[in-house]
């Protein structure tokens, strides 16, 4: 990991100790959101955006990319860091992962009494109930964090899951669409993992990054030694993405203490490749790194956390925007029409002001200086 890296590409941000990744969403499929979601962030400095391995959403995120790409003179006039174009991600899985499903029911088993508690807990308004006609799950919004399942006063909500396979993502690698890779996987799926890896690993040298995200369990470290032994010196980066708790962060502050005791493990094991925090990371989460040393604070230091990954709390930071946008694209005759994040100015900025307020928390750890932003 000693090879000197130009500031303008994103994997400078790993040695410097500054990686900022978006989650959308392994399973998130809602088009218009991972558009406005990539613009925004990219704008704002986003190293990497992770996406759902389906090339509807792959694009959705490439435009949000070029509009972004687009808006950067303009960006950089009004404050905002230096455009780097942000690698794009998708996911794969070893086997079944909270992060690779889908809640479902049927809305005409649901009692016409029912105080629809799954509705007012669901933090991607993926299930709604508008009269005459009940929708239940609007499934490209459902990204499986589950919360309506345990309150369902009837019990009829399930899930369903599904495994993003290797062959889907080959053609993205191979044809520059992506240029990195995550594998979710678990404890123990030794087997798993590498029929897994067998089936990508002629593809890896055309990537930037593989990383590997695991919760934590008995024989973690085990675990992640067998798999580096396995992928390298094939992959050139590696990450590894110490999952704490899995789509919580919108949730409070302390969901972020699982990550961060999680990611200590990992760097004491002193594994091969960098290690960066997912699951429960939130706006706490740069406050405490920083009060447990854990931040690279000079060039000698050799053992930091290198990045955060920010998912359901950058998604939920965003959704006022998100709703704004959606509003404005039913005129009066209720006919929706699209409409761009960038077409809509005054939104457009209030996003990447608000998606700079979390991504400047980690950046400024390492970049202090920064000129004063105007207002949007």
């Amino acid at each position: 990991m000693t090879k000197l890296l130009d500031p303008s590409d994103p994997l400078h941000s790993l040695k410097a100790g500054h990686w900022f990744k978006l989650i959308c969403g392994a399973s998130f499929q809602h088009l218009p959101a991972v558009r406005t979601l990539t613009l925004a962030y990219a704008i704002a400095g986003a190293d990497c955006i992770d996406v759902a391995a389906d090339p509807a959403v792959i694009t959705a995120a490439q435009s949000g990319l070029a509009a972004a790409a687009k808006l950067a003179p303009v960006a950089r006039q009004r404050g905002f860091p230096p455009y780097k174009p942000p690698l794009l991600m998708v996911s794969l899985n070893d086997g079944e992962d909270p992060h690779f499903r889908k809640a479902e029911f049927d809305p005409q088993s649901c009692p016409p009494d029912c105080p629809r508690p799954c509705q007012s807990i669901c933090p991607a308004d993926a299930i709604a109930f508008r009269p005459p006609h009940s929708l239940g799950v609007i499934t490209e919004k459902c990204y499986g964090c589950g919360r309506c399942l345990p309150v369902c006063p009837y019990d009829i909500i399930y899930t369903s899951s599904y495994v993003s396979t290797p062959g889907a993502v080959a053609p993205l690698v191979l044809s520059g669409e992506v240029s990195a890779v995550e594998i979710h996987t678990q404890v123990g799926r030794y087997t798993e993992f590498q029929r897994l890896w067998t089936a990508i690993e002629k593809h890896a040298r055309r990537l930037k990054v593989v990383a590997v995200s695991c919760p934590d369990g008995e024989g973690i470290i085990e675990y992640l030694n067998f798999i580096s032994k396995m992928i390298l010196p094939q992959v050139g980066t590696l990450v590894w993405q110490t999952d704490g708790r899995a789509m919580s962060g919108d949730i409070g502050d302390g969901t972020t203490q699982a990550t961060v005791k999680f990611g200590q493990k990992v760097l004491a094991a002193n594994l091969p490749g960098y290690v960066q925090l997912a699951g429960g990371t939130n706006g706490y989460t740069v406050a405490k790194l920083r009060s447990l040393s854990l931040l690279k604070h000079n060039s000698g230091q050799s053992s930091y956390i290198a990045g955060i990954a920010y998912g359901s709390y950058a998604r939920k930071l965003l959704s006022p925007v998100i709703h704004a946008l959606e509003e404005r694209e039913v005129n009066q005759t209720g006919i929706r029409k699209s409409i761009y994040l960038e077409q809509e100015p005054d939104l457009l900025w209030q996003a990447v002001e608000l998606a700079s307020s979390l991504v400047s928390q980690l950046k400024s750890q390492s970049q202090p200086t920064r000129i004063s932003r105007q207002l949007p």
